[in-house]
């Protein structure tokens, strides 16, 4: 399988959590979906043609992600005014996520997605996007790097990941007082309403700060390098 690591960080994220509209909590790190609409915005997809292409992006690519650095989060209140009657105010909290920091894979699946991720990879490339890429919200810029193209083996067996892995997988962990996991479950898949479809959320266990998760099963290996759970 074709694959393609790029580096992607900003100063702030905020990745919505769903249940959480009010005063919105962030997701730990980005999510698959969310990468797939700055994708978009790299290969200069509108938000409105973004409809037909979630569904198939989100099938046809698959993705891992490493966090480089610790989760930190911050709540920000903001007061929201109504465009209609701006007399009217709504203050508001929300989390976000402090000097966000990853390291991605991104696999094509399905030929179908072709066309889409060889513009993307060609626009990383040459630093270049058509729209803003941003980390979930507009006034949070995203710098991305291309790191390497490359491919992946699927193979069997123990193996070590500085990335997440889904929660099927049983991490080994000798001296849990030394080290730190996180937890989230997060969307992977997103219809034509843009609509994150519960029933494709997916629970993740994930280390930060360049640790290693030893994990056994299934694992999918770049450039006979790195290992790595993709979703």
């Amino acid at each position: 399988m074709e694959a393609i690591l790029l580096e992607i960080k900003g100063k702030w994220a905020q990745f919505r959590k769903a249940e959480t509209n009010n005063n919105p909590l962030s997701h730990d790190f980005m999510t698959k979906t969310a990468f797939i609409g700055l994708l978009g915005a790299v290969i200069g997809v509108e938000r409105n043609q973004m409809r037909q292409h979630f569904p198939l992006l989100c099938d046809g690519l698959v993705f891992g992600l490493q966090i480089n650095n610790e989760v930190q989060k911050q709540s920000w209140g903001f007061t929201f005014r109504s465009v209609t009657h701006a007399w009217e105010k709504a203050p508001k909290q929300m989390e976000f996520i402090k000097d966000p920091n990853y390291t991605i894979l991104l696999g094509l699946k399905d030929e179908g997605c072709r066309e889409q991720f060889e513009y993307f990879r060609a626009h990383i490339k040459e630093g270049k996007a058509c729209y803003p890429p941003v980390l979930g919200l507009h006034n949070c810029p995203a710098d991305i790097k291309f790191l390497e193209s490359g491919i992946i083996e699927s193979k069997q067996g123990n193996f070590e990941t500085y990335g997440f892995v889904t929660t099927d997988y049983q991490p080994i962990i000798d001296n849990m007082s030394e080290f730190r996991i996180g937890f989230d479950k997060i969307p992977t898949f997103q219809d034509d309403n843009f609509w994150n479809v519960p029933e494709r959320f997916v629970s993740v266990t994930y280390p930060s700060n360049q640790r290693k998760l030893l994990v056994s099963g299934e694992f999918h290996e770049f450039n006979k390098q790195t290992q790595w759970c993709l979703i």
